[in-house]
């Protein structure tokens, strides 16, 4: 008897474990750019059960099941998931960049037509303590600007009050990420993009990448099921293809997800930089930018770039 208990116990084990590993993988993306290329991927699983899509207005919605195993796989902010990993002595991958960057100087003028031409203006900006900050900290720098002393950044708490200062202050500027710039050109048509700071990030040519975006997943779930962390990265990549390709039907499912508005979506689209690199490439671009964070503030990846175990290179 206590053999066959045994048998049928272990029996259980093995039938649970084999539940574990076939089960729905539980993802989860954010309201904005580094959801809206999954789209396509959303639509197509519905009535399915290989994953579970949750949408999140921000990061601070996702990280803690992400932490406690809810979750498997999380787009967040670049920096976000070099910080998790610090967290988790090692516990997160990235398995992909997403969005690179979606941040722009936006004024109601046309005297800005670079970062230099920042110097002595005020800079309504959100983000602080963040890669907002620390993107236009090191942008200024190269250019030969002292964040300090040449330019009057104004921080705000929201993408909403940048605005209102702007609309309320005709000879200053605003940092704005996208879709939110689109959103601000609807409120006022005299708002233009004067800087695109992912443009001036590649023109520094300092063996980086602007990234908003990436992919991560739990290290503990990708080492049992690299198969499925693979077949993600395969479909997620071709949802991201459809939705660069084909602007107008991805905006439509963008607003049937509640993401933002459709119309919104369409304009702000080819802005978004909906990316999806993998292996070697993101491996490349994702450790020069955390890099270049860190040299400024180690805080701002959690106390140290990650190893080489954290970027998925299959």
């Amino acid at each position: 008897m206590k053999r066959i208990v045994s048998v049928l116990l272990a029996l259980i084990f093995v039938l649970g474990a084999v539940s574990c590993a076939e089960g729905t993988v539980n993802v989860a993306a954010l309201n904005g750019p580094t959801g809206m290329g999954m789209v396509k991927m959303m639509k197509d699983e519905e009535g399915k059960e290989a994953y579970a899509f949750t949408l999140a207005g921000a990061p601070d919605m996702i990280t803690p099941k992400l932490i406690k195993g809810e979750l498997d796989i999380a787009c967040v902010p670049a920096n976000l998931a070099s910080v998790l990993y610090n967290k988790t002595q090692g516990n997160i991958q990235v398995l992909a960049v997403n969005t690179l960057g979606v941040l722009y100087i936006v004024e109601r003028g046309d005297s800005v037509s670079t970062i230099a031409d920042l110097k002595g203006r005020t800079v309504y900006a959100s983000g602080m303590g963040s890669t907002p900050e620390y993107a236009l900290n090191y942008l200024l720098r190269e250019n030969g600007l002292d964040p300090e002393t040449d330019v009057d950044i104004q921080w705000k708490s929201e993408h909403s009050e940048c605005l209102m200062a702007l609309i309320g202050d005709d000879t200053a500027c605003a940092m704005l990420p996208q879709p939110f710039v689109t959103v601000a050109q609807s409120k006022k048509d005299d708002i233009r993009i004067a800087v695109d700071m992912t443009a001036e990030w590649d023109r520094l040519d300092n063996g980086s990448g602007m990234i908003t975006g990436v992919v991560c997943a739990r290290a503990d779930f990708v080492k049992a099921n690299p198969d499925k962390a693979a077949a993600f990265l395969e479909e997620y990549a071709a949802s991201v293809e459809y939705v660069n390709a084909h602007n107008e039907e991805a905006a439509s499912l963008i607003g049937e997800y509640g993401i933002i508005d459709a119309a919104v979506a369409l304009k702000a689209l080819p802005y978004c930089n909906i990316v999806c690199v993998t292996g070697e490439e993101m491996r490349f671009m994702l450790s020069g930018y955390l890099n270049v964070l860190a040299a400024q503030d180690a805080s701002a990846v959690g106390g140290k770039v990650p190893d080489e175990d954290f970027y998925f290179v299959p």
